[in-house]
């Protein structure tokens, strides 16, 4: 039986763990290898690089366990392929507009996500086991968190659209267990310290750190329920809050740049048919403009604008031509 072919990704995400130390015995965790995954979201396909580090210390009580990027979690659950954020878009008109399976395949469809209606049934029961999930009645995951000895929490909040519930994800990063979710209409520091002390009391062992996206409801959330608890932004969220800015800026410069040379089509069309030195010289010089145009980069570690301005500088230009002859 032939397969339907899979979406190439249309967005990639590049994830490295955010401690460098065992959480176990402090000492540093290697780089030890890569993995892939491939996760259908509302803003497309993503491939997800991930870099996964172990301790290398045979005494640790860590010694080879791989320690995944905190951030993996935030965009699907173990083993699955739809992110949290369309788990919780079929949630929502599921029990709030009791939509049918059918209804709800359409509006996914329409949103670009591909999914069949019997995967629709699919994301709606992790939906609810997601609501169902209790440190209280899993003995397994308290088995788990007590082998550990601790427990990192990471939150992220869930709203595929506007003026829907948002459903908060509270899961551990050293185990990758999810402890606790629930759908709440606002994002109250009220409520989501509540979500954290019942976390902390069922969980039965030490919390040893917290990790979110640093809204400020979720900031105050943390002092008021764990207080002394360290606390970290994460990196991935932090980059790309200090990248507006930079990506404004450097997307206005690039405009600009092109601007300038935009003319080069007609210049090609000027020496169309000349087997000259001097039309090679320009033929030569408007392909290496050409290919520094279609060069992008990716903010703000790699500004396509910074690039570009780069490649079109007279050196640049001259070695590309140069290659031509």
């Amino acid at each position: 039986m032939k397969k339907a072919k899979t979406a190439e990704p249309t967005i990639t995400r590049d994830l490295t763990p955010e401690r460098a130390a065992c959480p176990y015995c402090g000492r540093p965790m290697w780089a030890d290898y890569a993995a892939r995954r491939t996760v259908h979201t509302l803003t497309g396909v993503t491939r997800l690089n991930l870099t996964v580090r172990r301790c290398r210390t045979a005494a640790c009580a860590g010694y080879k366990k791989p320690y995944r990027p905190e951030a993996e979690g935030s965009f699907a659950l173990p083993r699955h392929e739809f992110g949290l954020d369309v788990i919780a878009l079929i949630g929502r008109p599921r029990y709030a507009e009791h939509r049918s399976v059918p209804e709800i395949r359409t509006h996914l469809v329409a949103r670009n996500v591909s999914v069949s209606e019997r995967t629709v049934t699919n994301l709606l029961d992790r939906y609810d086991e997601l609501l169902a999930t209790s440190l209280t009645d899993d003995h397994r995951v308290q088995k788990v968190l007590a082998a550990q000895g601790k427990v990192i929490l990471a939150l992220d909040g869930l709203q595929p659209d506007v003026g829907h519930e948002v459903l908060w994800v509270i899961r551990d990063v050293l185990s990758g267990q999810l402890l606790l979710a629930k759908s709440l209409l606002s994002a109250r520091n009220q409520d989501l310290a509540a979500l954290r002390s019942a976390v902390k009391g069922a969980c039965g062992v030490p919390v040893a750190g917290v990790i979110s996206d640093g809204q400020h409801s979720i900031r105050k959330a943390v002092a008021r329920a764990l207080p002394g608890v360290p606390y970290q932004l994460c990196q991935f969220h932090y980059l790309r809050e200090a990248a507006k800015p930079i990506y404004e800026a450097d997307r206005h410069a690039k405009v600009a740049l092109k601007k300038k040379v935009r003319g080069v089509r007609q210049i090609e069309r000027q020496v169309e048919g000349r087997t000259d030195p001097e039309a090679g010289a320009v033929r030569g010089y408007c392909s290496a403009v050409r290919s520094a145009i279609t060069d992008d980069g990716r903010p703000p570690l790699d500004a396509s604008g910074l690039k570009l301005h780069a490649r079109l500088s007279c050196e640049a230009i001259r070695e590309a031509a140069a290659r031509t002859f």
